[in-house]
């Protein structure tokens, strides 16, 4: 979900690792603190929406294993066959 620049802001304050802010501003010189924050929450909440997506592969593929046949086949000979070509 892609956001618009133009979001509400909140402000809040917050207490950091001091050794990160240094890194993370060496890293991105010039960028505003509010940015580096921004960017960060970014990542994390990414990581997180990754992680569910993850989950629900895991919780699909056990329900379905990769080499259960369906009217199409199954899943595992399709990989083979397409890693040969």
């Amino acid at each position: 979900m892609e956001r618009d620049h133009e979001m509400q802001r909140r402000r809040i304050t917050i207490t950091v690792d001091e050794g990160i802010l240094i890194e993370a501003r060496a890293l991105h010189e010039g960028v505003p603190d509010a940015s580096l924050v921004d960017a960060a929450l970014r990542a994390f909440t990414g990581r997180e929406r990754e992680a569910a997506i993850d989950a629900a592969y895991s919780a699909a593929y056990a329900e379905h294993p990769f080499d259960e046949p369906d009217e199409w086949g199954d899943l595992a000979s399709f990989g083979d066959a397409a890693s040969r070509t």
